[in-house]
């Protein structure tokens, strides 16, 4: 069994290994959105094939588009190249149910792969030939947060972007110049309307992705590389729309033992691919069954009807709200705690945390007590629901191959919107105290243990990447496990931490004893081995 257009000619081969093809003529689409695209997507990892190129499926398959999408690369080429291309564009579905089945879904709605390389003059000109249809009405993205910087961590420009501001739209090098020459393209075209839809997870993602595309429109404009005309019409909501998005739905890197399921079915070619940028891909991604993506219904062109296959479109208000609701409150914060602790534990998946006693107990009070009473309800969807779906299906799935390794990945990026939001709700409501909040202190607690990067047993381990991780580990270099300074010692050397506002979302030591208890819990897992465990055995009841 090949993924390829040949190899799913024998569709019965497929079927009876239990594999749901796609209901819908695929040559017939790829010409039709080949000739009027509708929808580009930018950026081929995981998430997009799990999530957007599926939902296109079900719009084909139900007969409700008979177009397609065409996804775009512009960072790690090869992952077109080397895995799109040769599967002729086709991916494998695996979708990981908390009652232990699995769903096989052969994904063939994506119509067309193209690199974002402007070095590549016939590749570049297919993109450019693409924007300038009148037909396409929406471009979405997911180029991680980090997509839309551009500047590194330090806030200096980078050399790409620099290059680009100086040289103009024709050959950009940075990602967002490639996507701004783009719509310089489209301008010239006759100024047609699109829609730009980031659907990464961060907040407010289409004012970062406007301010990024921005920028260099006004830089182009004030050095006479294109009409000040193009600034004015990135600017206009009736010709370029930014839409605020809120998407969530886990993916985690392929694992190894559903390739080894696909294997046995008789699938070839299944080896994952590390390309040259160490991306990590296979011709199958595997996901959580738990989806949600929610919309600023802002379309200037008009848009594909998603909401058939579950979008859920509504103001820019709403999808504020949702957002906050998941971040702040009803999942990144407990996927946070469980990460942390899950490190300093010795745990390699997140599910098998949610066996553990103390840690099931940690992320339900933080989640049901600490946080819901000042959830922010967007009304679209349940806030209690939501973490009643978190805590005892998605997070406790034992199929899902995600790692608490993983989610600890930027966490001094995280802890300032996961709980520091939370604070200041508590602060801002007079009937709420923060002397009410015990186990958000212990995750920041268990952070600043986890920087010594020796866990529960005195073993070293690696701490996840971090652009904060090496000045913040300054301020833990000098306790040892097994020794237990004074508090007042302990707390001067934290200071600077616990002061830091842009960690924390607020200065923990204006926060009532918050600082404080910070320190005990943090002097409590000092102790020695075990000492983390006993810590939580005591707080969390």
């Amino acid at each position: 069994m090949k993924l390829s257009t040949e190899g799913l000619k024998n569709k019965a081969e497929w079927e009876e290994k239990g594999y749901v093809l796609p209901a819908f003529d695929r040559e017939a689409m790829i010409a039709e959105t080949t000739k009027a695209p509708t929808w580009v997507h930018f950026g081929a990892g995981n998430i997009f094939r799990a999530f957007h190129a599926n939902l296109a499926q079900q719009m084909l398959n139900n007969g409700e588009d008979t177009k397609g999408l065409i996804v775009a690369e512009g960072f790690d080429y090869e992952i077109v190249q080397k895995q799109y291309r040769p599967h002729d564009n086709f991916s494998v579905l695996v979708t990981l149910k908390a009652n232990g089945s699995i769903e096989k879904t052969v994904i063939g709605s994506i119509a067309e792969s193209c690199v974002l390389d402007s070095e590549d003059e016939k590749e570049f000109a297919r993109l450019k030939e693409i924007f300038e249809a009148e037909s396409l009405q929406m471009c979405t993205f997911t180029i991680t947060e980090k997509g839309y910087s551009l500047v590194n961590g330090r806030g200096e420009e980078l050399p790409a972007v620099t290059e680009d501001f100086k040289n103009g739209p024709a050959k950009p090098e940075s990602y967002i110049g490639k996507v701004a020459a783009l719509l310089y393209t489209r301008f010239k075209a006759g100024a047609k309307p699109i829609a730009m839809v980031s659907t990464d997870n961060c907040s407010h993602n289409g004012d970062k992705l406007y301010a990024a595309v921005s920028a260099y429109a006004k830089k182009w404009a004030e050095a006479g590389l294109v009409e000040k005309e193009f600034v004015a019409y990135l600017d206009d909501e009736s010709k370029v729309s930014f839409p605020w998005s809120m998407i969530d739905k886990i993916t985690p890197r392929p694992d190894a033992s559903v390739e080894e399921i696909l294997k046995n079915d008789g699938l070839e070619d299944l080896a994952p691919v590390v390309t040259s940028k160490n991306t990590y891909v296979a011709p199958f991604v595997n996901a959580e069954e738990s989806q949600y993506l929610v919309i600023e219904d802002k379309f200037p062109n008009g848009r594909p009807a998603l909401e058939k296959a579950g979008v859920i479109f509504t103001d820019r208000d709403t999808v504020n709200n949702v957002e906050r609701m998941k971040v702040c409150t009803c999942l990144n914060p407990l996927h946070t705690s469980l990460a942390v602790y899950g490190c300093l534990l010795g745990f390699e998946k997140i599910s098998e945390e949610m066996k553990d006693e103390e840690l099931s107990k940690l992320v339900d009070i933080i989640g049901y007590k600490e946080g819901l009473p000042v959830v922010t309800d967007p009304g679209v969807i349940n806030p209690k629901e939501f973490i009643d779906t978190v805590l005892q299906v998605r997070i406790p799935n034992p199929f899902m191959p995600d790692t608490p390794q993983r989610i600890a990945t930027d966490t001094s990026q995280k802890l300032a919107i996961r709980f520091g939001e939370t604070i200041k709700a508590y602060e801002a409501d007079p009937a709420l105290n923060t002397a009410d909040l015990k186990l958000i202190p212990l995750v920041f607690a268990g952070w600043l243990r986890y920087l010594m990067a020796v866990d529960d047993e005195g073993k070293a381990f690696e701490p996840s990447s971090d652009p904060l991780l090496e000045t913040a580990q300054q301020y833990v270099k000098g306790f040892t496990l097994g020794t237990v300074p004074p508090a007042e010692e302990i707390k001067a050397q934290l200071l600077p931490l616990l002061t830091n506002v842009a960690i924390f979302g607020v200065d923990l030591t204006k926060v009532g004893d918050m600082a404080d208890r910070v320190v005990t819990y943090f002097a409590e897992e000092l102790a020695g081995p075990g000492a983390i465990r006993a810590t939580l055995k005591k707080y969390v009841a």
